[in-house]
Order: C-alpha cells, then sequence, then structure tokens
C-alpha cells in the first residue's frame, strides 16, 4: 500500500472545505483514512482507492471541518492505511497547512501580493486590512515564506487572507 498526497500541499492555506486528492493503491481496492486536527481537535474518515487490479488510483474527496474546534492556526492533514493485522498507521502522508479562519474572520481565499520596495508586513496590512496592527495575518499565513516578520524582499510573494 502506498500514499501519495499532493494536495493539499505543504504550508496551503485552507479553509472549512479541505480539498484532498493523490493517489493510493497497492491492492483490489484498499481503505485509507485521513485525519486533520491541530492537537487539540481532529477531523476524521476513510475512501476506497485502487483500480481493483492491484494497482494505484487517484483520490479525490472534500473534507468539511466547519464543525470541528481547532485553536490553532497550523492543522496537519495525514493520509494512510491502516494494518488489518494490527490497526497500525501505515505509509501516513503528512501535510502540515495553514487554517485561513483562524487568520482572518469569515476566511474565503487568499490574494498574491508581490513586495515593492520599501514595503513591510506593515504597510501591506494596512493596505488590505486597514491596520498595520494586522500584520501578524501575513505572517502566519506565509510560514514558508516569512521566516521574519521585519524582513521581507521586493519580488517575494506574500499571501494575503481575505475574509468576509
Amino acid at each position: 500500500m502506498t500514499v501519495n498526497l499532493e494536495q493539499p500541499a505543504t504550508y496551503d492555506v485552507v479553509g472549512n472545505n479541505i480539498q484532498l486528492g493523490g493517489v493510493a493503491g497497492g491492492a483490489f481496492e484498499a481503505g485509507f483514512s485521513y485525519r486533520i486536527h491541530e492537537g487539540h481537535d481532529e477531523v476524521t474518515g476513510s475512501f476506497l482507492a485502487g483500480d481493483g487490479s492491484g494497482g494505484h488510483n487517484q483520490f479525490q474527496l472534500v473534507v468539511d471541518v466547519s464543525r470541528a474546534a481547532f485553536k490553532l492556526d497550523r492543522l496537519f492533514v495525514e493520509v494512510f492505511h491502516v494494518s488489518p493485522k494490527d490497526g497500525a498507521e501505515l505509509e501516513k502522508a503528512v501535510v502540515p497547512v495553514v487554517f485561513g479562519p483562524k487568520i482572518v474572520p469569515g476566511y474565503r481565499n487568499y490574494l498574491e501580493h508581490v513586495v515593492a520596495q520599501g514595503e513591510t508586513l506593515w504597510s501591506i496590512a494596512k493596505k488590505y486590512y486597514g491596520s498595520g496592527n494586522l500584520y501578524y495575518r501575513l505572517a502566519a499565513a506565509n510560514p514558508g515564506t516569512i521566516t521574519n516578520p521585519n524582513v521581507v524582499h521586493p519580488g517575494q510573494v506574500v499571501r494575503v487572507p481575505q475574509g468576509d
């Protein structure tokens, strides 16, 4: 059994409906499980994958996490095969993602902003949110890009979460 989780990608910003996609299989048809969690709450489920002859097949599903009581803006998406022998989680694929609704109330999507000469996260937050004090939203939404919220570089692409 193998699992290749292709969506979401590492540090994607996700909303209340998280799309899972990839390739899994290696048996006639196998059951796979998923878990989306952040250490306080989790959403779990399962699906079938395989091509009916021992090969692999693509999978795609949407997981509604709107009822979860997530407290953090970082989630982990896990997809794995459960061993029928002992219940062990095998071939687990784990992807960290950013949970947009914890960053911006009413999160619906994000814009991409290309940093211009002289801009800071403060000035970008002021442009999009009306207050530079909300710069932390930009830092939280870009963990793979922004390692120090005091330093951004011209040409850098910053995701700007949008809400209602």
